[in-house]
């Protein structure tokens, strides 16, 4: 009986002695975390929260710059805030009844989810100011500006952008104030022949804002400067069914444009020409066709041959048609 007592008493002592020690954590605890929390000592702290903007409709966009960020000033315990600051804690406007015009949202002290023990003093700036535009899509010609001067005997014979348009989305205010685009501009200052360049757009800073800084090929054609000349005995070559014909006048008289390069270095202008005859089996009238040759096809232009018909030196040259089997 006693050793029972004995033994029950033990038991009782080591129950306490646990029960004692979770108690003895407990409060060690809470001194603990009333230090931290309420212990502390509460100040003022400056700190940016971010604005988020949430349930924008569709149709809309905000056409004006605004912080994106306010200053909130708070007072708490330290541990507190700095814990909010690490919660990415934002400022969220709500704009699903939002509609175009000039809108103004206070920054009211319950509009920052602050946590418990920690209290807003000040909100700067106290309103947030957004403008609410139509969201429109617009098609936009792209301009090319030129400046500068060719080489000499040269000249620009034009000037393409690829592309040559853009669709821009945006807020139907800021795109309205343009009709066209232009490049900045495109120097060909001392060219004598065609190229490419990538070149930027001129934009305002509210288009880059919608597309960003935005570049063009433009594609530049030079050409020779022309002058007309009377070509005088250019030959007349006469080919018929692979036979070489004799044909009266033997030579031609052409006016034409051609470079002026080409007249200060003397060349040969009867060269630039191709001259054969087109007609007929049976005819002796045949007429004369000028060509100018490939490698200058684009910078010779034939106005007028003279003349425009030639004949059969021999009448009996002329093939016979042949009628039907």
């Amino acid at each position: 009986m006693k050793n029972s007592r004995i033994h029950g008493e033990a038991k009782g002592r080591r129950g306490w002695s646990k029960d004692w020690i979770a108690r003895f954590v407990s409060l060690l605890l809470a001194i603990i975390l009333w230090y931290m929390v309420g212990g502390e000592d509460k100040v003022d702290k400056n700190v940016m929260i971010p604005v988020e903007i949430i349930n924008l409709p569709r149709d809309l966009v905000i056409s004006n710059q605004f912080k994106k960020q306010i200053e909130v000033t708070v007072n708490g315990p330290r541990a507190l805030i700095l814990e909010m600051i690490k919660g990415e804690v934002s400022r969220q406007v709500d704009l699903s009844d939002a509609a175009p015009g000039t809108n103004i949202i206070a920054n009211e002290i319950d509009s920052i989810p602050v946590p418990r023990g920690v209290t807003v003093e000040r909100i700067q700036p106290a309103t947030i100011i957004l403008s609410l535009d139509k969201l429109v899509q617009k098609h936009f010609s792209i301009l090319p500006v030129v400046v500068g001067e060719v080489a000499a005997d040269y000249q620009v014979g034009s000037v393409s952008v690829d592309p040559d348009e853009i669709v821009i989305t945006g807020p139907r205010t800021v795109l309205e104030q343009f009709d066209v685009l232009t490049t900045r501009p495109i120097d060909v200052k001392g060219l004598n022949e065609s190229v490419q360049q990538q070149i930027p757009l001129d934009l305002s800073q509210e288009v880059v804002g919608l597309i960003g800084e935005t570049s063009v090929t433009a594609h530049i054609r030079i050409t020779m400067k022309t002058v007309n000349k009377k070509i005088i005995g250019i030959p007349v070559n006469a080919v018929i069914d692979g036979v070489v014909k004799d044909v009266k006048p033997g030579t031609v008289t052409v006016i034409a444009s051609v470079p002026k390069v080409f007249v200060k270095l003397k060349m040969d202008l009867k060269s630039l020409f191709d001259v054969t005859v087109v007609g007929e089996k049976g005819e002796a009238k045949m007429e004369v066709r000028v060509t100018p040759k490939k490698d200058v096809v684009d910078s010779v232009k034939v106005s007028q041959v003279q003349p425009s018909f030639v004949t059969l030196k021999d009448p009996g040259q002329v093939p016979e048609a042949k009628g039907p089997d």
